[in-house]
Order: C-alpha cells, then structure tokens, then sequence
C-alpha cells in the first residue's frame, strides 16, 4: 500500500525520534541496572540513592531551561548535541568512579545534557506530523524509551560493572551524529520546519490560554506518575533483591524481563484510548487499575505474584503518562508552546522523583511503607481524574 506523504512524514520523523530516544534510555537506565553489581561491590545504597537524586533534580532543572529554549533553536542542535554531550559524559564517569562527588557531579551533568532531547523532540512532532498520527508517533519513541529498560539490564548483565557507562557513552555519542545528519536532510526535503506555531498571548496570557487545557490538572499527574514511573523503575532491582530476596543475578535477569513487560504500557494506553475515545476517561480507568493493583502488592507477599502485581502497577501509572506525553502534550501545539511546557511537566515530574529517592536515602523507608505511600498516591491520581465536570452537571440536572 502506497503511503501518502503525511504519513511519510510521520513515519520518518517518528522513527528518528524513536532510535534516538532509545539510545537515550538505555544510557540512562545503566545506574539501575548495575545497581545490584554495584552493591555487591561494596558500593553504599546511600550513594546510589544520592547519586539517582542529584541526576533526577538536574535532568528537572534542564527539562525546565532547555524546554524553553527549544522553543527557539532548531531541534537538530538540541538534540545532536545533547546526545554527543551526554555520551561524553557517561565516558568519563567510570573514570571517576573512585571520587564520589567527582562521579556524583558528571552523573548529574548527564541529567542536563540528556534534558535538551525531549521538549524539542516533542515539538518537533507535534509542528510537522498530522494531529491524527502524532499519538502513534509519539507512541513510537514512548516505547522506544520504555525499551531502554531491559536493554540497560542486558548489557549490565553481559559487561563488566563500569565498562556498560562507556558502551552507553558509545551509543549516545553515536545517535549524536546521525540526528544532526538525519535532520539535516529532513529539513532540506521540506519534512521538518520550524516556526509555523507561535503563541498568540504574551506573558500572563500565555498562561490563561494554558488554563483552558487544564495544565493543573496535568501537572498533578506528571508530579504523580513521575514518582512512579522512574523512582519506582529505579528501585525494582533493589526492591527485588531486598524485599523479595531474589538473588542479585535473578534481580538482573527479573529487571531485564519485568522492564521489557513495562515497555509495552505506552501500546496498551493508546490501545484503549482508540477504543474509549476519551483521555480522561483513559486516566481514570488506568489509574484506578493501578490502585487496586499496587493494594495488592501490599497484601501478597508471595514473590512471583507480588511482583506481578507491582508490574501491574507500574503498567497503570505508565500507561496515564503516556496519556500525558504521546497525547496531552501534543495538543499543545497550536500555542507555540509544546517543548516549554512540555519541558516545565518532565521537570515537575523528574522533581517529584528525586524528592522521593532523597526521601528514601535520608529516611530509609521501609519497603511495605514505601508500597503504602504508592498506593496513595494512585488514590490520589484516581481523585483528580474523577470526570468533575460531568458530575456538577448531574448535580444541577437534579436539583433543576
């Protein structure tokens, strides 16, 4: 079947986004999988727990200034660079490794560095493929980072503890250049532009527009899921080896499964988004799933069935996220405003997520306490996704 050219353009700038994103993920997911090796090597839980926290406040903080600006700058310095930056980075750090602030501080600089990629990325999406095919554009390098998991684990699984960083540094420096190239050529061939959208309020205007598309109730929800998708995904090898007393090379190989199950969740969001029709419906249902099944995992102590049920959860808390990436910030395009906001929501997100593994290194909470306070915040999500709206009319029907 011959593609039409919106199509192509879609294919084209989805599977570039996509291949890049993954290079990106697999980078960042090498802490957490060498996490077991690297406790078992003499390496404190505190430095990992400070090391994951300085890289989730950085990797915010670089969300929220590298969104704004690439609002501005083309998308192929943004990304290129980032990704070169980023690999040199991972490079260095092993060398570093005997110095704990020395590696704490180059860990962190990948945070920044790797935060020039997603607010262009999505803006570049949403201003050059036809809104019908962005979800599954964006669902491409969605899975594509998901992906990133189980493929971190497989190489820490096959390569010595620090020589997985320079493998990491290697792919990313290598992405590097072929987005620079690859975008180069999209754009002389006319199928990425820039500039077509731009925010029709200035200053506080900005802001009421944004108002219109709900942008609280979504920050909540990147706050929400941020604490899950990432803190919890970072814990997994250690929760698996601490509170399920899998060995460290079971814990290698359940994280290399488990994160390939978790990098299906973005296909199943749009999947039942295709069929509800309704993204609100779609959060409410998916974060309700996630309530029930993370009360599970609190109840089950059984391993195998406890850490289905944490993969359940995950799934559900992935699945709103994805709802929030591949679809709400999309939206956004006709503001001129899709990387800043989309850049503000992953610093919220990755803020909440370092708070919360710098909650855990300091206070050393218990892992049952730790499932509790996931559970709430699932309840929580359930509360603000409630169809209020919906209900306040009913409520007035009535009384009329």
């Amino acid at each position: 079947m011959k593609l039409n050219s919106k199509a192509k353009t879609a294919i084209l700038i989805g599977t570039l986004c996509s291949v890049s994103y993954f290079a990106v993920y697999i980078a960042r997911n090498i802490l957490s999988a060498v996490s077991p090796q690297m406790l078992e090597a003499g390496i404190s839980q505190s430095y990992l727990d400070t090391a994951a926290s300085v890289y989730f406040y950085v990797y915010a903080i670089g969300q929220l200034i590298n969104g704004f600006i690439g609002d501005k700058i083309k998308a192929r310095y943004m990304i290129s660079f980032g990704l070169v930056l980023a690999g040199i980075c991972n490079i260095i750090y092993p060398s570093l490794a005997k110095s704990e602030v020395g590696s704490i501080v180059v860990y962190g600089m990948v945070g920044f560095f790797l935060a020039m990629i997603y607010g262009p990325m999505t803006k570049v999406v949403a201003e050059n493929v036809e809104p019908k095919y962005v979800a599954r554009c964006s669902m491409g390098y969605e899975f594509a980072a998901l992906f990133g998991s189980p493929t971190a684990g497989l190489l820490a699984a096959l390569l010595p503890m620090y020589f997985v960083f320079r493998v990491g540094g290697g792919i990313l420096l290598f992405m590097g250049v072929v987005a620079f190239v690859c975008f180069l050529v999209l754009e002389r061939r006319g199928f990425v532009t820039y500039g077509q959208y731009k925010p029709q309020q200035k200053g506080g205007g900005k802001i009421k527009v944004l108002f219109k598309y709900n942008i609280v109730k979504f920050c909540f929800i990147a706050i929400i899921t941020g604490i899950v998708r990432t803190s919890v995904v970072f814990w997994l090898p250690a929760y698996m080896k601490d509170y399920l007393e899998f060995s460290e090379s079971t814990s290698s190989l359940l994280f290399s499964v488990v994160t390939l199950a978790i990098s299906m969740t973005t296909f199943i969001a749009v999947f039942v988004y295709e069929r509800l029709k309704s993204m609100d419906k779609t959060i409410l249902l998916m974060f309700s799933i996630a309530a029930v099944a993370f009360l599970a995992v609190w109840l089950v102590k059984q391993p195998i069935v406890n850490l289905i049920c944490l993969v359940m959860a995950i799934m559900g808390s992935g699945c709103v996220a994805s709802m929030l990436w591949c679809k709400y910030c999309p939206s956004l395009r006709d503001t001129g405003m899709v990387s800043s906001v989309t850049g503000f929501l992953d610093f919220l997100s990755y803020m909440a997520a370092g708070t919360a593994n710098l909650v855990n290194a300091v206070a050393k909470i218990e892992w049952s306490n730790l499932i509790l306070i996931w559970l709430g915040l699932m309840v929580f999500g359930v509360i603000i996704a409630l169809p209020y709206d919906f209900i306040i009319g009913k409520i007035k029907a009535k009384r009329a």
